[in-house]
């Protein structure tokens, strides 16, 4: 099934500029169109917004978790402190709103351990921000006198402190300032020892600072976007390019007709096979060679030489385990077979089933001077526990020189190196041994 390609992103200008991604991972030309805005536009939306808040979500939980500590602990000292001062009727009052902050904090702690719906976790925390602040205004206002307005400014640092250092969107901390001016103004207004214009003023006065730490709230949440920009660029850059790498490779050791390795790779996993202990290498080399090859590219043509070479290495590798045999093009009409951990006689099994099956295959050969069918001829080189002087060259060497020795006594036949020639020919090993 075609795909069709996903919608290019138009790039706006304004501050409601956003690039929606489609697919498992966002493209490297979608991550440099987000770069090449201004940082004030950038907006990360869809794959590689949820990317985003999965990389950030971690630490924004740690900070909170450690915020809402500090908040709750800082409480307790807070409300012990007017037990020397004040009236016991007076911090009795106080206890009220203070357990209530403290297991606030506590809840959001709990909320905020391990990953949940994101919408839950934000409201949870704008909520639980909002009963904090209110807890610390009606702590002071229960105090009453120089308290009522200290409280007030406490409410101030414990607010702005969050604006700063939680990492959540902007909206959010747009929320939690919106609640701490509308508190402040309140019990401004509520404070017997301010007028009406005192209370707004200092309404305005901090609103200013509030106003002006969500600016920097922002502006560090655009930084930290640019920066996994850049990290994520960079990041796909380099798959990409072992990506491209790998089918480099993969082509550089691949035959582009038939699939198959080819004789470099053939060669690369023999030396790494000897480079383990000689004692525990065993197995077996296989030459298979079409016999009559060029007869039947002079009679068909190369297409159909082709087309040969192509099905001979599909019935070959039909013939071999998948998950530890391997099948090379040799070279032509060549094909080199590596049996791993196979005897004598199973590698001669092997090879006779693949003689047959080709056989079998019915494919056209007319200018075969063996039969009107394709067939082919194998040597076998086989390499026992304890053979450790024999090389990958000599090896190939062996069954290279079984190889002519089929060729030579009728071709479409197996040949074991050093065995009896007539002896195999007569017998053809029987598959079923």
């Amino acid at each position: 099934m075609t795909v069709p390609p996903a919608p290019v992103p138009k790039r706006r200008s304004g501050p409601l500029a956003r690039v929606r991604f489609y697919g498992s991972r966002p493209a490297i030309t979608d991550i440099e169109q987000l770069l090449a805005m201004r940082t004030r536009d950038i907006r990360l939306d869809g794959e590689i917004g949820t990317l985003f808040r999965d990389r950030i979500w971690s630490q924004s939980a740690k900070i909170i978790r450690a915020w809402m500590l500090w908040v709750a602990i800082l409480n307790v000292l807070m409300l012990t402190l007017p037990w020397l001062t004040l009236p016991p009727a007076v911090t009795l009052s106080m206890l009220v709103p203070g357990a209530v902050l403290s297991s606030v904090a506590i809840a959001v702690f709990l909320i905020w351990r391990e990953p949940r719906a994101q919408r839950l976790q934000r409201v949870a925390l704008v909520a639980g921000m909002g009963i904090i602040l209110l807890s610390i205004a009606l702590i002071g206002e229960a105090a009453g006198g120089g308290y009522h307005e200290r409280y007030l400014n406490i409410m101030m640092v414990v607010a702005i402190s969050a604006i700063v250092i939680f990492g959540i969107p902007l909206r959010w901390t747009a929320a939690i300032a919106a609640i701490t001016v509308c508190l402040y103004c309140i019990f401004q207004l509520r404070n017997p020892g301010l007028g009406i214009g005192s209370a707004v003023a200092w309404t305005l006065f901090f609103a200013c600072g509030i106003g002006a730490t969500v600016v920097a709230r922002r502006s560090m949440t655009l930084l930290a976007q640019k920066a996994f920009l850049l990290d994520l660029r960079d990041k796909t850059r380099v798959a990409e390019l072992a990506a491209a790498n790998g089918r480099l490779e993969e082509l550089a050791r691949t035959d582009p007709l038939t699939g198959v390795a080819n004789r470099r790779w053939m060669t690369e996993i023999l030396d790494a096979l000897w480079s383990a202990q000689r004692t525990r290498v065993s197995g077996a080399l296989l030459m298979c060679d079409i016999d009559d090859f060029k007869n039947l590219n002079d009679r068909l043509g190369h297409g159909e030489g082709d087309r040969c070479l192509i099905e001979v290495a599909k019935l070959i590798g039909d013939c071999v385990r998948r998950d530890g045999d391997k099948v090379a093009r040799y070279g032509g009409e060549e094909f080199l077979v590596l049996l791993r951990d196979v005897d004598t006689r199973a590698a001669l099994v092997t090879a006779e089933r693949i003689r047959r099956r080709i056989g079998d295959a019915g494919l056209a050969n007319p200018g075969s001077r063996v039969a009107s069918r394709v067939t082919i001829s194998i040597g076998v080189a086989a390499l026992e526990p304890g053979d450790g002087d024999v090389t990958p060259q000599q090896l190939q060497e062996r069954a290279d020189a079984a190889l002519y020795l089929a060729k030579q006594s009728g071709r479409n036949r197996v040949v074991l190196y050093g065995a009896d020639a007539a002896c195999l020919d007569r017998s053809r090993l029987a598959e079923d041994a």
